[in-house]
């Protein structure tokens, strides 16, 4: 038996469904912690993150009830690399830090995290066991996209630009779950996957 928790890192390009194969892990039981999730938990009010955005940034950051104003947030950053780049060396070691923390914590055979950033920053995550990527083409991608955000095929590509591509997604994973037609399709591939991590984290 190991004495330290398997760890499984979950990740793909937007829209490429990653959170449809994660779902699927929980109701197997499989405990998920979401970089989104603690994107958001390590820049709450009275968090050493928020206090380091407002210095970086200024009080004009936060709304009326003391919280990062995100769409102010992502105003000042967006036409911004230098603003961008700031922000992120505030949050991505914090991010990294509460996935960790919450893994290492795990009693549970295996756990999931979910990094939708994690060819972009795979260095940090060397520490992970086994990297899960959720995979469709660009082209599904967009269709994606242009159906779930109501936008244009061209600002869908944009978004997918800025993203690692595929072929860089590809080379850091082990495995990988083929997300190109329905959802229907996920179950048998995540419950093939889950039985060899059971066996893996033996």
């Amino acid at each position: 038996m190991n004495t330290r928790p398997f760890v499984v890192a979950v990740t793909g390009g937007i829209a490429s469904g990653k959170s449809a194969v994660t779902r699927r892990f929980q109701a197997l039981g499989v405990p998920v912690h979401d970089a989104d999730v603690a994107a958001r938990e390590v820049i709450e009010p009275g968090t050493p993150g928020l206090r380091a955005v407002v210095q970086a940034f200024g009080q004009d950051v936060l709304d009326q009830d003391g919280r990062l104003d995100r769409p102010a947030m992502r105003r000042h950053v967006f036409a911004d690399d230098g603003a961008r780049r700031k922000l992120e060396q505030i949050i991505h070691p914090r991010v990294r830090e509460w996935l960790h923390d919450r893994a290492m914590a795990q009693h549970d055979p295996y756990c999931l995290l979910a990094i939708p950033l994690l060819a972009e920053n795979m260095d940090a995550y060397r520490w992970v066991d086994r990297v899960l990527l959720v995979d469709a083409p660009p082209a599904t991608q967009i269709a994606r996209l242009v159906e779930r955000d109501g936008i244009d095929a061209a600002l869908a590509q944009r978004m997918l630009d800025r993203q690692a591509s595929r072929t860089e997604r590809l080379a850091v994973a082990d495995d990988v779950i083929d997300n190109s037609g329905g959802e229907a399709a996920l179950d048998d591939a995540v419950m093939a996957l889950h039985q060899r991590y059971l066996a893996q984290a033996r």
